[in-house]
């Protein structure tokens, strides 16, 4: 059985109620899942959209497909008290559109509260296939926000609520809400692969402004913290000696890490592993395993 999303939870409402009888909007009813066709000029981005509108090979066939057989599936959107309407769902089909040389795009309309739009608009891009690291940041971060705002869970509730939408787990997810809190700098560190999940995380907890000062530490000596290092800094910022020096000394290496025995008693082991494995291949999981963890994956 397929998990329900939240967006599916959001109660829709007649539009009217925002704008009492007015002419713009008399023969839109919300509840009844109308499509109108919308003057692509009346379409807004919706208030801090985490995703990107790319001009790549697959706009260029959403363009090709719109050109033949119109906008498939309708956008959603929401009145705007200024006028017009915002996007909560359908940014790409709106820049197809365009491309297409079309004048409009149909679209459903529904009345939504801030935190219901944001709950529906990062539940549908969130199915996309491809999504850059620094989106799924900023779009858990939005919507986990939505829903503490909504009151119908606590911050525990809420992860887990995102947890069994997405297919992900909560820690997975909790370390995206954290790397949001990165200047987009760092986030194009992430989004490139240049920089692991493990020091974004440590690194998301810097201020803004010791953000800036390390991102301009390492273009300066052309080194990427690892691991180690950017446990290191995040802890010179916690206890309050992070500076300059600090931070160079941890990027060259003058600061080394202390030293760790670290042993696993077998009993502990072998309650994972059958007798059929070697220690080769005990040793080969665990690494595995551990590669898995260190780029952010479950």
């Amino acid at each position: 059985m397929s998990k329900k999303s939240s967006a599916t939870k959001v109660k829709l409402t007649d539009v009217s109620s925002l704008f009492g009888n007015s002419e713009h909007i008399k023969d839109v009813d919300s509840t009844k899942e109308e499509i109108i066709d919308v003057s692509l000029s009346d379409l807004h981005e919706f208030v801090g959209h985490p995703f990107r509108v790319v001009d790549d090979e697959k706009m260029d066939e959403t363009v090709e497909s719109i050109k033949k057989y119109g906008v498939i599936v309708p956008g959603i959107v929401r009145p705007r008290i200024k006028g017009g309407y915002e996007i909560v769902s359908g940014h790409r089909r709106k820049h197809a559109s365009e491309l297409a040389g079309l004048k409009t795009m149909p679209v459903f309309v529904r009345n939504l509260t801030d935190d219901e739009a944001t709950i529906v608009m990062v539940d549908s891009n969130l199915q996309r296939e491809e999504i850059l690291p620094s989106e799924k940041a900023k779009a858990y971060a939005m919507k986990y926000d939505a829903l503490r705002h909504q009151g119908s869970s606590g911050d525990g509730d809420s992860l887990e609520l995102m947890s069994d939408e997405a297919g992900e787990s909560r820690s997975k997810i909790q370390r995206y809400i954290w790397i949001s809190r990165l200047n987009d700098d760092f986030l194009e560190l992430v989004d490139t692969k240049k920089l692991g999940m493990a020091q974004a995380v440590d690194i998301s907890f810097l201020t803004s402004e010791e953000q800036n000062i390390l991102y301009d530490l390492i273009w300066e000596l052309s080194i990427y913290p690892s691991m180690i290092q950017a446990a290191e800094i995040k802890a010179l910022s916690q206890s309050d000696k992070f500076d300059i020096m600090a931070i160079k000394a941890v990027l060259i290496g003058t600061i080394k890490p202390k030293k760790r025995n670290i042993t696993i008693k077998a009993d502990k082991i072998n309650t994972f592993f059958s007798d059929e494995y070697t220690e080769d291949d005990i040793t080969e999981i665990i690494l595995r395993l551990l590669e898995k963890w260190k780029s952010g994956e479950e």
